[in-house]
């Protein structure tokens, strides 16, 4: 039975490289699969889904305003039957772009794996984060190591001192150069102004 999958963590866990060894599993075994991505992501060309390290698909790109389910409608009308929708960066979605999904799984019978972050650099949860954690039938986290040891479920925005920011846009896209996954008791630290975290060089 179809199912709508929220797979969720910290940044550099691996989320990205996780949706795109389960596309190649479904394409190894003859299935076709739909990689979603959002347009406001084009870190690595517009389309393009990459993994830190290396591995890369297209994917389609979507905006907010976009109806996925009439998306995944038009594809298997054009290519015929689907196996699997999988979307990266899921946090971007919106409350209805939720809804269309859990009707990709219900109304199509086409399975959803969804992969995102679950919370920004201010603790809050983002929009899709909250609707998928809300409707998704199945919620996995994937787990990565703050620079303490204990488990990174937060992350951090921080400028080139490696001192928190607490302001400005919820959505700005950066990787290791500007956010830092850390625990909880980290992430307190840090944006009191009590501790900095050296961002990673950008690569």
């Amino acid at each position: 039975m179809a199912k709508l999958y929220f797979y969720y963590s910290a940044m550099n866990a691996g989320k990205t490289t996780t949706l795109l060894q389960s596309a190649y599993n479904y394409r190894e075994r003859g299935m076709r699969t739909l990689i979603l991505t959002p347009q406001l992501d084009d870190r690595y060309g517009k389309g393009v889904v990459a993994s830190r390290i290396g591995l890369r698909a297209d994917g389609h790109v979507f905006g907010r305003e976009d109806d996925l389910q009439a998306i995944v409608g038009e594809d298997i009308a054009a290519r015929g039957a689907l196996h699997c929708v999988l979307v990266d960066e899921a946090q971007f979605l919106t409350r209805a772009q939720v809804w269309q999904l859990g009707e990709v799984v219900d109304a199509l019978r086409v399975p959803v794996l969804c992969y995102g972050l679950r919370t920004d650099f201010r603790g809050e949860l983002f929009e899709g984060s909250q609707y998928l954690l809300a409707w998704a039938d199945e919620l996995t986290e994937i787990k990565t190591i703050c620079q303490s040891g204990a488990k990174a479920t937060m992350v951090v925005r921080v400028d080139a001192e490696g001192r928190a920011v607490t302001d400005g846009p919820q959505v700005q896209i950066g990787g290791n150069e500007r956010y830092v996954s850390v625990s909880r008791a980290e992430f307190k630290k840090i944006v009191a102004g009590e501790a900095r975290i050296q961002p990673a060089a950008p690569a």
